[in-house]
C-alpha cells in the first residue's frame, strides 16, 4: 500500500499546479540542490494570554527522496525569494514528505 502512496505524492510534486522548482541549501550556503517543493501558507492562530491573534505562517513541504534531513538553518530559494527553515521539521506518518515551518528572508 505504501507503493500507492508514494505514487500519489511523486504526482503531487510533479503537477506544475501543486508543486514549484527550488533551491535547498543545507546550512544555509552553497550553490543548492534542485528540488520540487509545495509551498502552503496557513493562518495560524497564535495566543497571548487572553488574546489571540491570527499569524501568516509559511510551510513547506520536500520529498524525503530529495533532502534526507532537512534541519533548522537550511535555507530555500524559490523564484528569486529566499526562506530560512526554523525549527524542527516534521516527517508525515508514511515517512514521504517533510514539512518545514519557513520564513521569508528579510
Amino acid at each position: 500500500m505504501q507503493a500507492a502512496f508514494a505514487a500519489a505524492i511523486d504526482a503531487i510534486f510533479r503537477n506544475a499546479n501543486i508543486a514549484e522548482d527550488a533551491l535547498w541549501r543545507a546550512g544555509g550556503l552553497g550553490s543548492g540542490q534542485a528540488v520540487r517543493i509545495v509551498r502552503k501558507s496557513p493562518d495560524e492562530v497564535v495566543g497571548f494570554g487572553a488574546s489571540r491573534a491570527v499569524m501568516a505562517a509559511v510551510l513547506i513541504d520536500v520529498r524525503v527522496g530529495e533532502v534526507a534531513s532537512p534541519v533548522a538553518g537550511d535555507s530555500v530559494e524559490i523564484d528569486g525569494e529566499l526562506f530560512d527553515i526554523l525549527g524542527t521539521p516534521l516527517r508525515d506518518g508514511l515517512g514521504l514528505v517533510w514539512t518545514c515551518e519557513a520564513s521569508a528572508r528579510a
